[in-house]
């Protein structure tokens, strides 16, 4: 990791621990999970080069497992998180099994085609409430003695599952696992030359990904009590791809960075346009909450040509050309 994104990830880390002071809660739980989301996706596309439209699947898939299991069974808070990695690494399996036979594109499409079948399924099964979804989801307690059910309390617990995720990302990245899959990212037919087997990887990485993107959605169920067909449609398989290609594509902090952008402008776009009326009086702007999507795509389009290696990847570019 670079000194750029060692500093910003020592900010982020900082704002996390004394934001709750300042803002409310609830937000903030729903940008840690998406931050996770997209740290998982960034696993897959930064560091083993598959873009997946898919990844929709396991987030929406985690909030069902566990929001499941914590509603009608009653399961330990610990225990239905656990059940949604395995039962999301088990889906990521099934999927990767099938589309890294393919590259390129028409991996993307088959983890889209994949993605569509388990948001039908999840439409029409009765386990998942249909389009009702699954609601007041119970947060249980924490580690058996942790009050959930202040929003507090459970900003800092999910905070604690969320740093120790992406601690486990950040050793993935930086084993000899993660050296042979970026070298395999970088390379294939030279990294199969020396032995790798490229498949092999892929598909772990793949469902390394998967479980890691089912805990953010199992995360997201548990802090805001519900999970929808929302959490499984394709437009939160692109939502991700934005995050982490506006964050920085390969960077560990670009991710996190990018999520809690998105998730920020998803928030607050209602309130500036609401802004810009009372202060010019141009009432056009108060439509700006209903146009969120064009409004991120527009940030986006103009990241994509002023900053191609997203906003933590510029940062960190510019800090080592200070450097030299």
């Amino acid at each position: 990791m670079s000194k750029g994104q060692t500093a910003i990830s020592a900010v982020l880390f900082a704002a996390a621990l004394f934001a709750p002071l300042q803002l409310y809660p609830l937000f903030l739980v729903k940008a840690l999970c998406f931050a996770l989301f997209a740290v998982a996706f960034n696993l897959l596309l930064g560091y083993a080069g598959l873009l997946s439209f898919g990844h929709a699947a396991f987030f929406g898939g985690g909030a069902y497992i566990a929001g499941y299991a914590l509603k009608w069974w009653g399961v330990p808070t610990e225990v239905g998180l656990l059940l949604s990695i395995g039962g999301c690494a088990l889906i990521g399996w099934l999927f990767g099994s099938l589309a890294i036979r393919k590259e390129g594109i028409y991996f993307s499409m088959i983890t889209l085609g994949l993605a569509q079948l388990f948001f039908f399924l999840c439409a029409h099964a009765r386990f998942t409430g249909g389009e009702d979804g699954l609601q007041q989801i119970p947060r249980g307690r924490g580690l058996g003695f942790l009050n959930l059910s202040s929003d507090l309390t459970l900003y800092y617990y999910i905070l604690a599952v969320v740093l120790i995720a992406i601690g486990a990302v950040w050793w993935i990245v930086r084993s000899p696992f993660g050296v042979s899959l970026q070298a395999i990212s970088e390379n294939e037919n030279r990294a199969r030359s020396l032995g790798l087997e490229a498949d092999k990887f892929k598909l772990k990485a793949f469902v390394m990904s998967a479980a890691v993107a089912g805990l953010a959605g199992s995360l997201k169920a548990l802090g805001l009590g519900v999970a929808t067909l929302t959490d499984v449609e394709w437009h939160m398989s692109g939502e991700v791809v934005l995050m982490v290609l506006l964050g920085g594509t390969g960077t560990f902090a670009g991710p996190i960075v990018g999520a809690i952008v998105v998730v920020s402008l998803e928030n607050k776009i209602g309130d500036i346009g609401d802004f810009i009326v009372a202060i010019t009086g141009w009432t056009p702007a108060a439509s700006l909450g209903s146009s969120v999507p064009t409004v991120i795509g527009s940030i986006f389009i103009v990241c994509v040509l002023l900053f191609r290696r997203g906003i933590v990847g510029e940062i960190s570019a510019r800090m080592r050309g200070q450097a030299d």
